[in-house]
């Protein structure tokens, strides 16, 4: 997935009204201002309200859906293998973005972490913002590229590590 696939995905979806923030690799790329590493996908966030649509018109770009379903976590791919992993969202009254995961549990997104504005190439698009990216990194066990990434939003934006990952020497700068 380059930078131009990137901004045509955004550009696809925005363009129809459809809210996007990248997440994942490519919303800490849009963060830090460049491309840091190769990327086999883009994450995005999007509202469920929005997920038909958004299958629809990627669909007419050459996106299949391969796997999940609109109400949670679903992914797109094309006939090259570019692939766009899709969090839809149902936002509260507070702004919370709730997004429901493949177990029936809600993961939250905290409403100021949707302030994040990043670049991808010479487009501006909308992401998380740096507190969320690194909230994002929690419940699992981070990969490689998860350590660099933290790494890397600390050492930028001075971001606090995860209780779990700050006396790791993977998350050392």
């Amino acid at each position: 997935m380059e930078s131009r696939d990137v901004i045509d995905i955004v550009n696809v979806l925005q363009s129809s009204g459809i809210e996007v923030w990248l997440d994942g690799g490519w919303g800490v790329d849009a963060l830090l201002g460049e491309q840091t590493r190769a990327h086999k996908d883009v994450d995005i966030i999007l509202r469920v309200d929005d997920a038909a649509t958004a299958i629809s018109l990627l669909g007419e770009s050459g996106f299949e859906l391969v796997d999940g379903c609109p109400t949670s976590n679903f992914v797109l791919r094309d006939r090259v293998g570019r692939e766009v992993d899709v969090h839809p969202v149902r936002f509260d009254e507070e702004g919370n973005g709730l997004y429901r995961m493949q177990n029936g549990e809600d993961w939250v997104y905290p409403a100021a972490g949707f302030q994040g504005k990043g670049t991808v190439g010479d487009r501006e698009v909308r992401c998380l913002t740096p507190e969320a990216q690194m909230l994002c990194h929690t419940g699992y066990e981070p990969s490689d590229k998860d350590f660099r990434e933290m790494r890397l939003l600390r050492q930028r934006f001075g971001v606090e590590l995860p209780a779990g990952c700050r006396n790791d020497p993977r998350c050392a700068a």
